[in-house]
């Protein structure tokens, strides 16, 4: 069995939920408290083992790879001005063994596209993909959990989390049955179904763990509404021949992708940070009092 040593970023969306911010900028750069989005996936990613990172970009996301970059000339200035720890700060953003790979999504057609594009990078291999958009605070992390999983069984992993029957016309849906070992399989897969036809609600988060077989699948899909190519159409294929499992993860997760969750993902991660979590929990409780 093969080390998961990959991760697929799909960072070319428009980000159109948050505008006028990501006029110019990606979405996945939105700061939570001092971080961005990206940087927490990779983390997170890096956490877990993976040592490759692949982001599949689109237009104005040149900042992303301005980010995982070295930047000489802030780091002679901070070295000039003796500033140590932000020194460290900027260098530390990803450890010497990790390398980044920026692959161009021409044409917005779909999560299953925009992994697509990544095949030629990742090659015969299990990879992961990683949605920033749902930052997942999890010790161990969201990605670690769905790898040892992986290790255990060699079976694609989809994370998974329960959310409210009325929502489930918003997520990809999964059926599952229970297996003798304790691992949930997963039986069927539907994208955003309306409540009253849903299997379950159970739903998929923006984590998996794929087997390379799914670039077939994703090739042999029916292209949907724009042209769209939907990685859950993809997955149900890969259904027919192979199994797949769901993982329920641990931890609290934040759909940053809207403007509430990532105004809660900003209030608890400001309230626990080394720096001014007292202090910003001080004041939170100040203005409820």
């Amino acid at each position: 069995m093969k080390a998961v040593t990959k991760a697929v970023f799909p960072v070319a969306g428009l980000g159109s939920r948050f505008l006028p911010a990501t006029k110019a900028s990606p979405k996945e750069m939105l700061p939570i408290v001092d971080k961005p989005l990206i940087q927490y996936a990779v983390e997170e990613a890096v956490a877990a083992g993976i040592t490759e990172m692949i982001f599949v970009t689109g237009r104005n996301k040149r900042s992303i790879e301005d980010h995982f970059d070295k930047a000489y000339e802030l780091e002679s200035e901070l070295e000039r001005g003796s500033k140590h720890q932000l020194l460290e700060l900027a260098r530390d953003i990803l450890p010497p063994q990790v390398s980044c790979l920026y692959i161009r999504q021409a044409e917005a057609r779909g999560l299953g596209h925009a992994v697509l594009c990544a095949e030629p990078a990742v090659g015969n291999a299990p990879f992961a993909v990683i949605l920033a958009d749902d930052l997942i605070d999890s010790a161990p992390g969201a990605m670690a959990q769905m790898v040892k999983t992986y290790e255990k069984t060699g079976s694609s992993v989809i994370g998974v989390e329960t959310v409210e029957w009325e929502r489930t016309g918003s997520y990809g849906i999964v059926e599952i049955s229970e297996r003798n070992d304790g691992f949930q399989q997963i039986s069927s897969i539907i994208e955003k179904p309306h409540p009253n036809v849903a299997p379950s609600n159970l739903a998929v988060v923006g984590r998996y763990i794929l087997n390379p077989s799914v670039f077939d699948k994703l090739r042999a899909v029916r292209v949907g509404t724009g042209g769209e190519i939907q990685l859950t159409d993809g997955i149900a294929a890969m259904l027919k021949d192979e199994t797949i499992l769901a993982q329920a993860l641990q931890g609290t997760r934040y759909d940053c992708g809207s403007k509430l969750g990532y105004l809660k993902a900003t209030l608890a991660y400001g309230m626990k940070h080394p720096e001014v979590g007292q202090a910003f929990t001080e004041h939170c409780n100040l203005i409820q009092a």
